[in-house]
């Protein structure tokens, strides 16, 4: 979590004043799933986040808000597989994808055609995402899906 929480703190990231285990748990009974540690380690420390990350605009929602926003666009209904963590505030939406148990990825798809066809890879992990853009990356310049 270190390499993590350095970029936060770069980016002035608010941390959280308190925590909630719970508020995760009902989350992931939503979801269907475990979610990925580094990324709960996020929801537990950290606020929502809207700014730039290296030369990329980002919108992480924050804990209080993930469960109502992946109602509201319909994601899971979707994307069974998938649960909304942001957007890039240009119409598409940044996902965390459980490839198999255990095994994410950070993809990058469009709100309008919620579809596993249309998800671009981003970052084999949430840590991964966040050093990609730290690093300069390009949200489209990947070719793997």
């Amino acid at each position: 979590m270190l390499h993590i929480e350095a970029i936060l703190a770069k980016y002035k990231v608010p941390k959280r004043k308190e925590t909630s285990n719970d508020a995760i748990k009902e989350l992931e009974s939503v979801v269907g799933f475990t979610l990925p540690e580094d990324y709960k380690g996020f929801l537990i420390n950290y606020q929502g986040f809207e700014d730039s990350v290296g030369e990329e605009y980002v919108s992480l929602w924050d804990l209080n808000e993930l469960k109502q926003l992946n109602e509201e666009y319909l994601i899971l209904e979707n994307l069974p597989n998938t649960i909304g963590i942001g957007s890039n505030g240009a119409g598409e939406l940044i996902a965390l994808e459980r490839k198999e148990e255990r095994k994410f990825r950070v993809v990058i798809t469009p709100y309008i055609d919620l579809s596993e066809e249309y998800h671009v890879h981003i970052g084999d992990s949430f840590t991964d995402f966040l050093q990609r853009l730290e690093n300069g990356q390009e949200w489209f310049n990947e070719t793997e899906n």
